[in-house]
């Protein structure tokens, strides 16, 4: 990252078009440029990019952010916009234009080069969640029967439109995907091989259907740089590369991230323009955990009489439902994401379902024999002090079970798990949580009339 007063400097000489910009600019690195970029107020920053060459502005829009390329867009000219575009990688353009409204997408569209138009339009119809809508066709192959020396000499000519060059892909004349080797292993082959002769045949590829999670999934898995596309007929269509897994893991993370805190993730709240915008999303589960709570509420009006004859027992709700709460969404997380690594199958659900509520058990044991004492030093009441600890024993066994099970009967039902939120989660500990302290309060404390304790046991039958 550039110090502060090197980003003042070169934006007092961008601003006041200096002769200067230009030289600093082509020396600078494009995610130097992105972070100036985005301290400058919009209608400035068409300067920095009419102050690049073209390929060097492609290479600074590529490490923007998604929502900010198109108010940079807007500011330029089209025909800047054009020879920008030029100099974009396949995928990126493609992230670019499913950003755009679609009649300026289609305008720029047909202003690119007719070769250039009929692929980009053809990777626009893929839907942009699966491989084929993240994946570049700026890729080098090779053919089978071709010797080394005929290799090299194929990517010295292509290699320098190509996304990554680290794997060289080999295909028959139909272009079906045959093999694959790095450049290291045919730099260092003998010259008169045939492809076909030193080659891995053992290829991790993807369908380009396949969701783009999945994709990226198998990327990390395998430890890729990249990962070859094809079709049903084993056709090569493209590739999809590391740094675009790497952005699509991201996104899933923070998605999961905002459904799990209630958020709606179809905009991220930190770039939502309006007070409404800023609030919609959390809106849906605030509700929900609204009306649940009011539950909540019913329980302790339904014990009413308990708590009539032992105001002390309000003292301990908060903690109880507080502790509960947090153990349960600690649950949550760790269910969540270990789903997400696939660390957890049907093979381990029940082991780890075990560890979960054994788990429980023994925070339940420790939190529960602390609030037993802390109570008890509080108001020398041995059977309070032991209700309250017993009822936070079972509550963190029963929150640890509600955490785990939640998402996993959401996945049973192909809803994804992370809209096992935290708030939800939350609601259904509250709601056991008082209903487990009350029973049992009941049951110890022996200063209730036997008369509240049958009222007590109707409310629960």
């Amino acid at each position: 990252m550039l110090p502060k007063k090197d980003v003042v400097l070169i934006k007092h000489f961008v601003l006041n078009k200096s002769d200067e910009a230009h030289k600093i600019l082509a020396n600078l690195h494009p995610a130097d440029i992105a972070q100036i970029l985005s301290e400058i107020k919009n209608g400035n920053k068409k300067l920095f990019f009419q102050m690049m060459t073209s390929s060097k502005a492609a290479e600074v829009l590529e490490e923007i952010e998604p929502h900010d390329r198109i108010s940079i867009i807007d500011e330029l000219t089209e025909a800047e916009t054009i020879k920008i575009l030029e100099n974009m990688s396949v995928d990126e353009i493609i992230d670019l234009f499913q950003q755009m409204p679609s009649a300026q997408a289609e305008s720029l569209l047909r202003k690119l080069p007719e070769e250039d138009y009929e692929e980009l339009k053809s990777l626009l119809r893929m839907a942009e969640d699966t491989a084929g809508g993240l994946m570049t066709t700026d890729y080098v192959y090779i053919f089978s029967d071709a010797t080394v020396n005929e290799a090299i000499s194929d990517v010295r000519q292509f290699g320098h439109k190509a996304e990554t060059i680290y794997y060289i892909y080999v295909v028959d004349k139909n272009k079906h995907l045959e093999g694959v080797l790095s450049l290291r292993e045919l730099i260092t082959a003998p010259r008169d091989k045939k492809i076909h002769e030193i080659m891995h045949t053992n290829i991790v590829s993807v369908h380009v259907d396949q969701d783009q999670e999945e994709v990226a999934k198998i990327i990390s898995k395998y430890s890729l740089l990249a990962v070859p596309v094809v079709n049903d007929s084993n056709r090569l269509l493209g590739i999809v590369t590391v740094d675009d897994a790497m952005e699509i893991i991201e996104e899933e993370d923070t998605e999961d991230i905002h459904r799990m805190a209630g958020i709606t993730p179809e905009e991220d709240v930190a770039f939502s323009k309006t007070i409404w915008g800023s609030s919609k999303n959390r809106l849906l589960w605030l509700v929900i955990c609204l009306i649940g709570n009011m539950f909540s509420g019913k329980v302790i009006d339904g014990f009413s009489h308990v708590l009539e004859s032992m105001v002390a027992l309000a003292f301990f709700i908060p903690v109880l439902m507080a502790t509960g709460g947090n153990v349960g969404t600690q649950s949550l997380a760790l269910t969540v994401r270990s789903m997400a690594t696939e660390k957890l199958s049907r093979k381990n659900v029940l082991i780890f379902i075990l560890g979960e509520t054994l788990a429980g058990l023994q925070l339940g044991i420790i939190c529960g024999g602390i609030v037993s004492v802390l109570a008890y030093l509080w108001q020398s009441n041995i059977q309070l002090s032991m209700a309250v600890g017993l009822s936070m024993g079972i509550s963190l066994i029963l929150a640890s079970l509600i955490g785990v099970l939640v998402p996993l009967i959401f996945h049973i039902f192909d809803i994804d798990p992370a809209v096992a939120s935290g708030p939800l989660i939350t609601t259904l500990v509250d709601i056991s949580t008082l209903a487990i302290y009350f029973t049992v309060s009941t049951y110890l404390i022996d200063v209730i009339s036997p008369d509240l304790v049958s009222t007590a046991k109707g409310v629960l039958a």
